[in-house]
């Protein structure tokens, strides 16, 4: 990973008081309230903190959860996977590997042909569409 060039003051400068929350602080939004939740449109989705690639919108699929979900990364150094066993629970923290961004956490019970399911926070996600 990369290590982040900003220090907490800049981050609350650059990021709106939710992506703060998320992604710098480790929260997560509430389900059903993120931009991207139902969105459709084609493009890239990048860190909303650096702008790192990191899902295409082709990976992504409606689970119900509540938020975003992908199947699959847009490349193996995009992401960093770490276990997560905050709030008595044992999960798959998934990180943005540029900035150390939190982005959401990684789940084995996907419904398509890679089994996962990358649950991830709309407000860590910048969607740059096609065209």
């Amino acid at each position: 990973m990369d290590q982040p060039t900003l220090n907490n003051k800049d981050w609350k400068q650059k990021l709106t008081p939710e992506q703060y929350k998320v992604l710098r602080e480790k929260g997560t939004e509430a389900p059903f309230t993120g931009e991207y939740v139902h969105t459709k449109e084609k493009g890239m989705y990048r860190c909303a903190a650096c702008g790192n690639e990191l899902f295409s919108s082709e990976t992504k699929f409606d689970s119900g959860a509540g938020w975003p979900s992908f199947d699959e990364v847009a490349g193996n150094d995009k992401v960093v996977l770490t276990e997560d066993h905050a709030h008595g629970m044992n999960r798959v923290e998934v990180t943005c590997a540029k900035c150390g961004g939190h982005l959401g956490h990684l789940f084995d019970d996907g419904p398509t042909k890679t089994g996962k399911r990358f649950c991830i926070n709309s407000c860590a996600l910048e969607l740059k569409k096609e065209g």
